[in-house]
């Protein structure tokens, strides 16, 4: 099995990764990004929006650390309080719910749901450059689908072909089930039952360093009393509009514990084994297993009654995970050196279309 899993993208060893490709695939991976952007624009005959994520709402919320040192362990404690968890604080915070689609659908159409914020680590500070200002980037899954590079630059080349049999015929074999992996991996995802945004959990689904010696996941875990009305299926914005009448119309405000999970090679497994540290970090599709590696709750994150920003200042927010942390809080992995410059690009692209109109 494990064998078969290396067919289908799966990298075992550093030896079964060609890191000498990968400035290639990103090359290709951002002129793709940028077509596809720009064909979900005319498809929908709309302005350039975001490359992925197109739809959602942005709101203001508050990133409480907590003191970790209460009723753990010292050397827990130390191990978390890295980088902006290494003192209790509270900061402001910029919040965004969002479909991960790259066109603008009905919220009740099947996919995933994210989560993206960033704190202001330096209130005032408007410039969000260095460490005044961290970013995180989140889904309602516990994995990416798309593996790493080469799948990506596989996947996004099919999705951008006029005709996405034609776009596959020409890959090679590895690359064709590199493709069916991902594409069936996210369509799984998708399926999940439709909730209201402020009542699904959320992952990182791709790795972080986490201080000078460790590399951890994120999840952002509901709490349990999160209220919602009944979903409105017949309006194709019930996601956004629910979010919006909770945070003007409710007296409990939704909140979300925000938790860590460190990469632990000693107990992590896949398919019965132990791997190594890159293994777990160059491949996004994963899963890390919390019953092996647990959460550890770090943070919370509160939504801000009356604090819908307007269409807009939606508009001028983004999120960039790479650019907004510091050395000790890099995200690390294949996707995620994949994903910086498309995302950037993406980001200058859709600044342009707006500077000229």
């Amino acid at each position: 099995m494990v064998s078969l899993t290396r067919w289908f993208g799966v990298t075992e060893s550093d030896a079964d990764r060609n890191l000498a490709r990968e400035k290639a695939d990103i090359e290709a991976i951002v002129e793709k990004s940028l077509l596809m952007q720009s064909n979900a624009a005319a498809i929908q005959h709309r302005p350039l929006c975001r490359g992925t994520h197109a739809s959602g709402i942005c709101v203001r919320a508050q990133f409480e650390i907590f003191d970790l040192s209460a009723g753990r362990a010292p050397e827990l404690a130390a191990r978390l309080a890295k980088g902006i968890f290494a003192r209790p604080g509270v900061y402001p915070a910029v919040v965004r719910f969002a479909n991960a689609d790259a066109n603008i659908n009905s919220d009740f159409k099947p996919d995933v749901r994210s989560l993206s914020f960033s704190v202001d680590l330096a209130p005032g500070d408007t410039a969000g450059a260095g460490s005044s200002r961290q970013d995180f980037s989140m889904q309602n899954a516990t994995t990416l689908p798309i593996n790493d590079s080469p799948a990506f630059v596989a996947t996004i080349k099919v999705l951008t072909a006029s005709n996405p049999v034609a776009g596959l015929w020409p890959l090679p074999f590895k690359d064709k089930l590199r493709v069916v992996r991902t594409l069936a991996l996210a369509e799984l995802q998708a399926q999940q039952k439709i909730r209201p945004y402020q009542q699904l959990r959320y992952w990182s689904t791709v790795p972080f360093r986490h201080g000078p010696d460790d590399v951890v996941k994120f999840s952002a875990i509901p709490s349990p009393d999160n209220p919602a009305r009944p979903l409105q299926k017949t309006n194709p914005k019930g996601l956004q509009d629910e979010l919006a009448r909770h945070i003007s119309e409710d007296n409990r405000l939704s909140w979300f514990d925000f938790a860590i999970q460190f990469l632990e090679t000693s107990k992590m497994t896949y398919w019965g084994k132990t791997r190594d540290a890159n293994f777990w970090i160059e491949n996004a599709s994963v899963e890390w297993n919390e019953a092996e590696a647990p959460f550890h709750r770090v943070a919370r994150l509160a939504l801000l009654a009356n604090s819908q920003l307007s269409a807009e200042a939606s508009e001028t927010i983004y999120f960039d995970v790479t650019g907004n942390s510091t050395p000790d809080s890099r995200p690390v992995g294949s996707i995620n050196r994949a994903r910086c410059p498309a995302e950037v690009a993406s980001r200058q692209a859709r600044a342009h279309a707006a500077a000229r109109h």
